[in-house]
C-alpha cells in the first residue's frame, strides 16, 4: 500500500524540478547567444570608426617619454662660507632682476676680510721700511766707495812722492814698493767695493719686488674676497621663476653650496629616454615629434646622453617653437623620434585595427558603405598618426579603423545604417 509522501520530501523534489529546468533554460539561452554571435554578419555602423586613404607624407617613429624643463636655468651657490638668515622668497615665486632672493649672514667672513685689510697694510709698512733699508745700504756703499776713491789718489801722490825721492836720494827703492804695493790694495780693495755696490744693488731691487709682488698677492686676495661678499648678496640678475630655494633658515652652507634655482619660463627644452634597444637608432640631429595634448611640436635632438641607466637612453630635444603656449616646466609629454620618412605614400590614419604587422587584413568599405570586405595590405612607415599602405589600398578608399577580429571568419560584413 502506497504511503503519502511528507510534505517537506515533496517540497524538496519540487524545488530540484524547479533548478533543473532553470539550468537547462539559461544552457539553452548561452547557446543561442553564442551562436547567434559566431553566425553574426553585420555591425551597426555608429559602431565603428572609418579613415579614408590619402596620399601624403609617412613618417616612422619611435615612442619615447619625455619632460618639459625650462632652456635656460640659472643656478645660485654660495660664495663663500656662510649661514642662511632670511628667505625673502618661495619657490614658484616671479622674479625681476635686482629682486633679493635671500640674506646670507656674512660676518665671520668679513672678519676675515678685515684681516687680509691688516695683513696688506703690514706687507706695505713692510715695503716702505725695506725700501727705506736699501736706500741706506745704497747711500753707505757709494759713500765707502767715494772714500776708498779719495785714498786711493792719496795713494798715488805718495806713490809719485816716492818715487820724486829716490831720484834724489831722499828714499829708497824699498819706499817706492811699499807705496805701489798700499796702492794697488786700495785699488783691489776698490774693484771689491764697486762690485758689492752692484751686487746689492740688484739684491736689494730683488727683494724689494718679492715683497711688492707678496704685497700684490695680498691684495688680489683681498679683492677675491670682497667680490666674494659682494656676490654673497643673493639678488637675481635675469627675469624668471623660482623654482627651488634652501629654506633651511640658520643652516650653515659651504662655499659653493647651491641656494637656489631661477628658471627663465619664456623657452623649453624636452629630456627624453627610450629603451636602450634603440640605442643605435637615436642619433643627434634626428627630428622629433613632441606631443603636448592635443598639439604636435617639432624639433630635433641636439644631445643623446652617452650612459646607459637602468637600460634606458637620455637625450636632449631642441623645439623649434620653444615658447610655445602649452608648454610648462616638468609636464611629461609624449615623445616621437622620426626615424624614416616617405614624402609620398598611400597612408591611413592609425587604429586599433593594425596590429604592428607588416601583412594583414582590412575591411575596406564599398562605395555606398553598405558593406566591408576584407583585404589584405602590406605596411609600411607608421607613426602614432598615419600608417603606410604599400600594398592593397588606393588613395579614395575608406578603412574600418575599428578592431573587427570577432568578424576575422568573415570576408565579407553588412554595415547597418545608424538609427
Amino acid at each position: 500500500m502506497d504511503r503519502e509522501l511528507a510534505p517537506e520530501v515533496a517540497t524538496r523534489s519540487r524545488n530540484k524540478n524547479w533548478l533543473v529546468g532553470g539550468m537547462v533554460i539559461v544552457a539553452i539561452a548561452v547557446t543561442l547567444t553564442w551562436f547567434r554571435d559566431a553566425l553574426k554578419t553585420s555591425v551597426e555602423a555608429d559602431k565603428i570608426r572609418t579613415a579614408t586613404a590619402e596620399l601624403g607624407p609617412v613618417e616612422n617613429s619611435l615612442n619615447a617619454t619625455g619632460e618639459v624643463i625650462p632652456a635656460y636655468e640659472q643656478i645660485y651657490t654660495s660664495p663663500i662660507r656662510a649661514s642662511i638668515r632670511r628667505v625673502l622668497l618661495t619657490p614658484g615665486t616671479a622674479v625681476k632682476p635686482g629682486q633679493a632672493i635671500m640674506d646670507l649672514d656674512k660676518s665671520l667672513t668679513e672678519i676675515e676680510q678685515e684681516k687680509l685689510n691688516d695683513q696688506l697694510a703690514l706687507k706695505r709698512n713692510g715695503i716702505d721700511q725695506l725700501r727705506m733699508k736699501l736706500n741706506k745700504s745704497l747711500y753707505d756703499a757709494e759713500v765707502n766707495d767715494q772714500i776708498k776713491l779719495l785714498n786711493i789718489n792719496r795713494l798715488r801722490a805718495e806713490l809719485d812722492d816716492a818715487r820724486r825721492l829716490q831720484k834724489v836720494g831722499g828714499s829708497t827703492a824699498e819706499d817706492v814698493t811699499r807705496a805701489e804695493n798700499a796702492l794697488r790694495i786700495a785699488e783691489l780693495e776698490k774693484k771689491q767695493l764697486e762690485n758689492d755696490l752692484t751686487y746689492n744693488r740688484q739684491s736689494m731691487s730683488a727683494s724689494l719686488r718679492e715683497t711688492t709682488l707678496q704685497a700684490q698677492i695680498e691684495e688680489k686676495n683681498l679683492k677675491e674676497l670682497t667680490h666674494k661678499i659682494r656676490q654673497a648678496d643673493i639678488i637675481a640678475d635675469r627675469p624668471g621663476v623660482l623654482t627651488w630655494v634652501n629654506e633651511n633658515i640658520g643652516s650653515a652652507v659651504n662655499e659653493g653650496e647651491m641656494l637656489a634655482k631661477l628658471a627663465d619660463l619664456a623657452s623649453f627644452r624636452v629630456e627624453g629616454s627610450c629603451s636602450d634597444v634603440y640605442a643605435e637608432q637615436v642619433k643627434p640631429g634626428l627630428p622629433v615629434i613632441v606631443k603636448v595634448n592635443e598639439t604636435n611640436l617639432r624639433g630635433q635632438i641636439t644631445q643623446v646622453k652617452p650612459a646607459v641607466k637602468n637600460g634606458v637612453v637620455q637625450f636632449v630635444v631642441q623645439l623649434d617653437n620653444n615658447s610655445h603656449a602649452s608648454l610648462r616646466p616638468n609636464m611629461k609629454v609624449d615623445v616621437y623620434v622620426v626615424t624614416d620618412r616617405v614624402a609620398r605614400a598611400v597612408r591611413v590614419a592609425n587604429g586599433p585595427t593594425f596590429k604592428g604587422k607588416r601583412k594583414q587584413y582590412v575591411y575596406v568599405l564599398s562605395k555606398d558603405g553598405n558593406v566591408a570586405r576584407r583585404q589584405d595590405v602590406q605596411i609600411g612607415l607608421s607613426n602614432f598618426d598615419f600608417v603606410e599602405i604599400k600594398h592593397g589600398l588606393q588613395a579614395g578608399e575608406r578603412v574600418i579603423l575599428t578592431d573587427l577580429s570577432e568578424y576575422d571568419h568573415l570576408e565579407e560584413i553588412t554595415i547597418e545604417p545608424k538609427r
